[in-house]
């Protein structure tokens, strides 16, 4: 059968390029390809008896082209247990044209990633719905919040129903455990079954419309095991039923509260369940209520107040005092101090003047400000974090893998299980006990659902990452957060990361009026080093004198005349040229040079007076940061392009042991790689652009930023604004909650195990195993949630 499919090449560069993957491909059994240039798309129809659309894209790969790739994510509804998204999971990924597909059980989405041209987002949801869930394009989170809602009021309505209906059969069942009085009605089997059926297929239809559908794609899931288990219990009332109004002699035994009672148990568990998964994502609701809701922009002259997603690049936003800045931007008319702490972490607003950089959703605190918004929507700095938490959340670390393997085989054998007990029991423990054996048989069924094992995993890593994102930890992915926990080795960049990446005065041997002469010269200057010397003196409350001439002198330092004083500040060879004597300085300048400092003398009327130093200084987190990580085991290593001096002075006050210096940015990927080939497990931490090389060859890179597009994408791990301490916490996060979930999993597999044998020999009834398993999957879902109470 010809089929036709249209797919997106990158990386032609010319006629050439279009022309050879054009040949390559009409030369393939059954394929005609038509490539053009001009759009970067090839036009290919195929013969799906002879070649699959998957050689096809290989073939292009294989010319060394890619075919664009296209990441879509969608809300799933109707998942119960584990496997049912392992099975989305597994058929997804079967599809042509999927690259791969991570189902995540606990937020109820699907991550895919497909090949343009070959698949759709519209034929996606349509497998998916094959499958007998329900797939939409990811909703904007207000939607998704509205209809997480909705599904809570459904279930609740369910339950309330199914409990009303219940409540007379439970009361049946005490009389036959407590011999309580009861009127005669409620032992009437016709009035048993009026109350059961509407349980039974009106609000337990869903577990059979779920079953059919499993079954229909050859697999099994919760759904079957519940349809199963009460359609047993129900069908053999009913036929006890018949038997006693057809006047039938002996005792009737009549099960229908227990499959009424097990689905008001599982819809109580759902509810509850679903209550609890809500508050996993607390954290990403909280980001995202962090951003204003509206924008005063200035359109045609006039001021006018538009919803956030309205405001367009190039538009100027006026922000007063006391408002969130809506969107990132520069200052164009204006001054003020902003609250930049959701970002940075910096406490102290940080002053804003024309031509500086706001970000979206932080806080203007004084002044009214005009500004130009250069990234709005999606490209914005918060939506760029908060991108980063929903991908996490939504991705699988590791250890989950293992929990969809067990899922995928886990209900069949249940059921394999079940048929046995039944056999065994009507054969040689009770024989010709139909009662005995169904008892039996159906607890087993009910026991054994997998809620709580799918739920482990994804419940303690959307809590985990989303507590590592309220205090500024941004994992990227469930992989980094289960990766963080092995980390014993920790490598550091120096400058912007063990030091605040930005020179200060350290020594100052001069006087006062010196002081004033030297920031009144070094305003004039353009030199890095000159901003630290007037920061300096605004610190000293220096006074600011006229400059009447200015000279600077590359690689030497500067001349000017200030206050009718001649002024010489610079290093050893200006003072040699201008035949100035410093020997008295000597001593103390090289001292100071050893310790990584760089020195400047100054000179006054042809006089040194004194001298200055200045060097990149040690943030205040560092020293206790890399002190916890040596507690927690690791070996510390700074890694920088500055000289030996410099380096080992740093390391030695920031209690860093090794240090490897003067190294190339291409040379620190060779030295962390070396480092891994010795068997350490590397984290290396630096600012996420210089370090971009190591950050990507390192088990674990950890950028240090304001949470920039740069520094997200270079890194595994973000830490937001500069602090140090940060870095020990995420460690401890991740062992915290790797912890968390192999107790999830230990217990939900231990109850399993435990349970299957106990239902088996009739030690459990129906009712107890159902309100058991609800139990089960409540505790997994609320032992996720101690983490959001978590010291660190």
């Amino acid at each position: 059968m010809e089929k036709q499919i249209s797919l997106p090449i990158e990386g032609m560069t010319c006629s050439a390029c279009s022309s050879r993957i054009e040949k390559v491909l009409n030369k393939m059994n059954g394929v005609t390809a038509q490539v053009n240039l001009a759009i970067e798309r090839a036009e290919v129809k195929y013969d799906d008896q002879q070649v699959s659309s998957n050689e096809v894209v290989n073939e292009i790969e294989r010319l060394g082209y890619n075919v664009a790739e296209a990441k879509e994510e969608f809300n799933v509804s109707g998942m119960t247990c584990a496997a049912c998204s392992s099975r989305i999971e597994k058929v997804l990924q079967k599809t042509p044209g999927v690259k791969s597909a991570s189902v995540n059980l606990a937020n109820e989405t699907a991550n895919v990633s497909f090949t343009e041209g070959m698949v759709t987002t519209d034929s996606i949801i349509k497998k998916v719905n094959q499958l007998g869930y329900e797939a939409k394009v990811r909703e904007n989170e207000e939607l998704s919040n509205q209809r997480k809602e909705d599904e809570l009021v459904r279930k609740k309505k369910y339950l309330v129903a199914s409990t009303l209906l219940s409540f007379p059969l439970l009361l049946t069942m005490l009389d036959h455990l407590l011999g309580i009085s009861l009127p005669m009605i409620f032992m009437n089997p016709w009035f048993q079954f009026a109350l059961a059926t509407p349980v039974q297929f009106v609000i337990g239809w869903q577990f059979y419309r779920g079953a059919y559908h499993t079954l229909k794609n050859k697999s099994a899931n919760m759904d079957v095991l519940i349809a199963l288990g009460t359609s047993a219990a129900y069908f053999y009332s009913l036929s006890e039923a018949i038997r006693f109004s057809a006047g039938a002699s002996g005792e009737v035994h009549l099960y229908f509260e227990t499959s009424a009672i097990l689905i008001t148990l599982v819809l109580l568990g759902k509810y509850f369940e679903t209550r609890a998964k809500g508050r996993t994502t607390q954290a990403l609701s909280a980001l995202l209520n962090l951003q204003a809701k509206e924008a005063t922009v200035l359109r045609n002259g006039e001021e006018i107040t538009i919803p956030l997603k309205e405001v367009e690049v190039e538009d100027i936003v006026i922000v007063k005092p006391g408002e969130k800045i809506p969107v990132d931007g520069v200052v164009v008319s204006g001054e003020t101090h902003v609250d930049e702490s959701m970002i940075t972490g910096e406490s102290m607003p940080v002053s804003k003047q024309m031509g500086e950089e706001v970000i979206g959703a932080t806080l203007n605190k004084n002044g009214s400000i005009q500004m130009k918004a250069t990234k709005v929507g999606k490209d914005t700095a918060l939506a760029s974090i908060v991108k980063v938490v929903e991908e996490a959340q939504g991705s699988k670390a590791p250890i989950q893998r293992m929990a969809d393997v067990i899922s995928g085989y886990f209900v069949p054998i249940v059921v394999a299980i079940a048929m046995l007990t039944f056999v065994v029991w009507i054969s040689f423990i009770d024989p010709g006990s139909m009662a005995s054996a169904l008892v039996a048989s159906i607890a087993v069924l009910v026991i054994a659902c997998p809620c709580a094992l799918g739920l482990a995993t994804p419940t303690s890593i959307m809590v985990g990452t989303g507590k590592g994102a309220e205090m500024g930890i941004l994992f990227k992915g469930g992989v980094y957060l289960e990766k963080a926990q092995s980390v014993n080795t920790v490598v550091f960049d120096k400058t912007g990361t063990i030091t605040n990446g930005k020179p200060e005065v350290t020594d100052f041997t001069a006087d006062g009026e010196t002081l004033d002469l030297v920031v009144s010269a070094e305003k004039r200057s353009e030199h890095p080093l000159a901003e630290a010397i007037t920061k300096y003196g605004q610190l000293k409350q220096a006074i600011i004198y006229d400059v009447s001439e200015f000279t600077a002198i590359t690689g030497q330092g500067l001349k000017a005349d200030v206050d009718q004083k001649s002024i010489l500040i610079g290093n050893r060879k200006l003072f040699n040229e201008q035949s100035v004597e410093y020997t008295q300085y000597e001593s103390q300048m090289t001292d100071l040079e050893n310790e990584g400092k760089t020195v400047m003398l100054i000179g006054v009327n042809g006089e040194v007076k004194g001298l200055l130093a200045v060097m990149d200084t040690i943030k205040e987190s560092a020293k206790h940061a890399l002190n916890q990580l040596k507690e927690q085991g690791n070996q510390l290593i700074l890694l920088t392009g500055d000289n030996r001096r410099a380096a080992h002075h740093i390391a030695a006050q920031a209690g860093i042991d090794k240090v490897i210096a003067e190294v190339l940015p291409e040379q620190k990927a060779e030295e962390i790689e070396n480092l891994r080939k010795e068997g350490y497990v590397v984290a290396m931490v630096g600012d996420g652009i210089n370090d971009a090389p190591a950050l990507a060859i390192s088990d674990l890179g950890i950028a240090i930023g304001t949470g920039t597009d740069v520094a997200i994408e270079a890194a595994d791990l973000t830490i937001l604004g500069g602090d140090l301490e940060l870095i020990p916490k995420a460690f401890e996060l991740s062992r915290k909650t790797m912890k968390n979930i192999r107790q999830n999993l230990f217990w939900a597999l231990a109850y399993n195990t435990a349970g299957i044998p106990v239902a088996a020999l009739g030690l459990l009834a129906p009712w107890i195993a159902g309100a058991a398993m609800a139990f089960s999957s409540v505790s997994v879902v609320s032992n996720s949630l101690r983490l959001k109470k978590l010291k660190l």
